[in-house]
């Protein structure tokens, strides 16, 4: 097989991820768009907000104030899990905890493996509220958005609980940040609002997500090991044949990492959380299958295939710039590779436009990107894939690397 016939696949496949990607833009735009339908129970059932903290004293003040704002007609307590920290994070807890009595200071005491999983499940076991709620410490939800995760959970028996949207509240620190924040609109465009409407599959983010008591007890709570936990668990709730709808309307606002260095530690944890879902629901037959299979295919191709794609790409335009290389396609390569450049940014302003986010310098950052952000992938994939294949011969636990704040 020559080397253009092998350019020629990888553009085939290329396309195909684009093409896919396009319809899901468009059909998350459609999700999107719908206005919400409001459709209060009888009765409330009551919530429990879990929220995991570890030395957050530079952000919790904002967020237990926006807990404490939460407009929800039924019972509903917040439970700051305070795992050991050594700044201000107990002290702020406390403040409010004395001054609210929906708010409560909880000292998860210490063990292993250390992370955002065991934390979460000592909050379960020792809260009793009907559906649980969980924000990351440096959250700050706009008021209606736990009554409508809640209304949206009632609608169906089948609904295991929802999951909302997040947006980036230091959006516009700095060049990295607002890569970041459209990052997340498209991510939340096409993958899920846009697989929610086609498929009626949707996943847990981490945060400003509702899930069931019943359920969280029926599937056994959260998977200590794992890194990316509300992945897997998100694939374990799938395979009951539980779905997890998508709800646009319900807002949190967090903060993102402001230094490469922080996001790279970042999501080089996300990167191999998924790696181990992956491998976790490869080698568990109770997993594979059903809507599963689509799920992790699709976290193959957004990770690491389209993460390869773009490497060939990347050599493909070099070569074709320097004169180094033809294929006997009457398409010119170099009007192939700025088409799908083309494409890529479309999908993001598309996704800024559902957002009310548009504008000419969203517009020209959504371009940089795919020349700065994502070719970030490629080192990201690579260091993720050896740390966790040098963790799985070590035997050694997962290290839960916290991202800082600013």
């Amino acid at each position: 097989m020559t080397l253009s016939t092998v350019v020629l696949i990888v553009t085939g496949l290329f396309w195909l991820m684009i093409l896919y990607n396009v319809v899901l833009a468009v059909a998350g735009l459609v999700h999107r768009s719908r206005p919400v339908e409001l459709h209060a129970p009888p009765s409330w059932p009551s919530v429990d907000v879990l929220i995991p903290a570890y030395n957050e004293g530079k952000v919790l003040f904002g967020t237990l104030d926006a807990m404490a704002q939460l407009d929800y007609p039924g019972t509903l307590n917040v439970y700051l899990l305070d795992d050991n920290s050594t700044d201000t994070t107990g002290a702020i807890a406390d403040y409010f905890e004395g001054r609210l009595a929906t708010i409560h200071h909880v000292h998860v005491p210490k063990g292993l493996p250390k992370g955002k999983a065991r934390v979460l499940n000592y909050g379960f076991h020792n809260s009793t509220g009907d559906m649980v709620v969980v924000y990351d410490a440096d959250n700050q939800p706009r008021p209606d958005a736990v009554t409508l995760l809640v209304e949206k959970t009632l609608e169906s028996d089948r609904y295991a609980g929802a999951v909302g949207t997040v947006r980036t509240i230091n959006m516009y620190s700095n060049a990295l940040t607002r890569m970041i924040g459209l990052e997340f609109m498209m991510f939340q465009l096409l993958m899920q609002s846009g697989r929610w409407q086609l498929f009626k599959l949707g996943t847990y983010t981490g945060t400003d997500m509702l899930v069931r008591r019943s359920v969280l007890t029926s599937v056994g709570g959260w998977d200590e090991h794992a890194l990316a936990e509300d992945t897997e668990l998100s694939m374990r709730i799938a395979s009951s044949g539980l779905q997890i709808p998508v709800v646009p309307s319900s807002i949190t606002y967090e903060q993102e990492p402001e230094t490469l260095k922080a996001w790279f530690r970042q999501r080089s944890r996300w990167l191999q959380g998924n790696l181990y879902t992956v491998s976790k629901t490869l080698h568990d037959p109770q997993l594979r299958g059903g809507a599963n299979t689509f799920s992790i295919l699709q976290m193959l191709s957004v990770y690491y295939v389209f993460i390869l794609l773009l490497l060939v790409s990347d050599v493909w335009f070099v070569m074709g710039l320097l004169g180094r290389f033809t294929t006997p396609s009457s398409i010119p390569l170099l009007i192939l590779w700025f088409e799908t450049i083309w494409i890529y940014a479309a999908q993001i302003s598309l996704a800024t436009v559902s957002e009310h986010e548009a504008s000419a310098r969203n517009i020209l950052f959504a371009l940089l990107m795919y020349f700065t952000y994502s070719q970030l992938w490629i080192y990201l994939v690579l260091k993720s894939y050896i740390l966790q294949v040098a963790g799985i011969f070590k035997k050694a636990e997962p290290i839960w690397d916290k991202t800082p704040r600013f």
